[in-house]
């Protein structure tokens, strides 16, 4: 069933008609039974889950447990036990480049990434590489930011260890091939993490078809509140990593000199865990599988589309990426001739539209496209075409306004 953009819209109690956000690649705005989830967590179940053996506790336990299951099935993970939870896609590759690289990579071995990556998929390689003596290794993509299968297969060498990459770039929008990606990869004996952040909210991420070793997404990318992330790991590796942090809830038994730890994947959660944070992020994805993926998607593209033809017509525009429009799955990078992106930003917060402006934490791809700062729309389902045109006329009027005669 078609989405019926004005009733989603009352859904969202922070979504006003007065103000655009455009500025849903950084984070979404969440429905009210995400909020209410929270806050329904906090009246009726708060406890120290997995701690406690009262009613309570159980019941605490039994929501956490709840939202593990609906993340494996959300993602078509084959069990539960392989979904870890985390802050956010951040902290699950750091656990990522700290468990497995740091005692899977060896000197002599390569980590490959894309030029294209979120600084949380390259610091922690880095990082990795300048401990490990191993070498890190970029694959360059296209001025559309797309990567062929056959430069991808030309890049993975039989060093390469371990690739890294994104799904959906959080600058261009350009999905990458991961399914074949993952097939090259363990063809030459590597294993491969896939960044989530920007697909899981706009396409169908199937974690069994992609067959990744690794995958890491935000909660808050997909209308889950903040402070809640996941990460998607097949069991036998979970089982040979060690625990990334040291503490409470992830022993089995502690003495003065040892301690064995808890089964996977309690032994990657210590302390005390966010509960509220699951709960939300149930309910964000509960509200997702109820509209559709594919219905969002096709909504989104329709919505990419019009902000793509509005902003082509607009003189001293550049959009970087594809020519095409449905290959940027709502991302809109943009810069105007003579005018610096902060200054669009900020001219258009003006018109209350809301927009990102800067490097995108993307900084070697800024410079790979030869800027050092863009300007992003990035939408939603829930926005509409009166937005884009709202948006399209401020830019169009940004030059003049900065003291250009046309």
């Amino acid at each position: 069933m078609a989405i019926d953009t004005k009733s989603i819209r009352s859904l969202f109690p922070l979504i006003k008609d007065e103000t655009a956000y455009l500025d849903n690649a950084a984070t979404t705005q969440k429905p009210q039974c995400v909020i209410d989830a929270v806050k329904a967590y906090y009246e009726e179940s708060n406890a120290n889950p997995m701690r406690g053996l009262y009613e309570l506790s159980i019941k605490a336990t039994d929501c956490y447990e709840g939202a593990r299951q609906a993340v494996a099935n959300f993602i078509n993970a084959s069990a539960a036990e392989q979904i870890v939870f985390t802050r956010n896609a951040t902290e699950s590759i750091n656990l990522v480049a700290f468990s497995y690289g740091m005692n899977f990579i060896k000197p002599g071995d390569s980590i490959l990434i894309s030029i294209a990556e979120h600084h949380s998929n390259l610091l922690p390689w880095q990082r990795v590489c300048k401990t490990t003596g191993a070498t890190l290794k970029y694959i360059e993509c296209d001025d559309e930011g797309k990567i062929t299968t056959d430069a991808f297969k030309a890049a993975v060498t039989p060093d390469v260890k371990l690739v890294a990459i994104t799904h959906v770039s959080n600058v261009l929008g350009t999905e990458n091939n991961i399914k074949d990606f993952s097939e090259i990869a363990h063809a030459n004996g590597a294993k491969i993490l896939c960044d989530a952040s920007q697909s899981i909210p706009h396409i169908k991420v199937d974690v069994s078809d992609l067959d990744v070793d690794f995958l890491a997404f935000s909660g808050h990318k997909i209308y889950a509140p903040m402070g809640i992330g996941a990460l998607y790991a097949k069991k036998e590796l979970l089982e040979e990593m060690p625990p990334f942090l040291m503490g409470g809830e992830m022993i089995d038994y502690v003495t003065r000199d040892s301690a064995t730890f808890a089964e996977v994947p309690h032994k990657f959660e210590a302390g005390t865990v966010n509960c509220s944070g699951a709960a939300g992020l149930t309910a964000a994805l509960k509200f997702v599988t109820e509209l559709g993926i594919d219905e969002i998607a096709k909504r989104e593209e329709e919505l990419t589309v019009y902000a793509f033809d509005r902003l082509s017509q607009i003189p001293h525009v550049k959009i970087f990426g594809s020519p095409e429009a449905h290959d940027h799955h709502g991302i809109l990078t943009f810069a105007i001739e003579g005018v610096h992106p902060h200054d669009v930003a900020y001219i258009l917060d003006s018109d209350k539209i809301c927009v990102r402006a800067g490097h995108h934490c993307a900084q070697p791809l800024m410079k790979h496209l030869g800027v050092m700062s863009t300007t992003r729309a990035s939408l939603s389902f829930y926005n509409t075409e009166d937005e884009i045109d709202r948006f399209a006329a401020s830019v169009s009027d940004i030059r003049r306004k900065m003291g250009y005669a046309e």
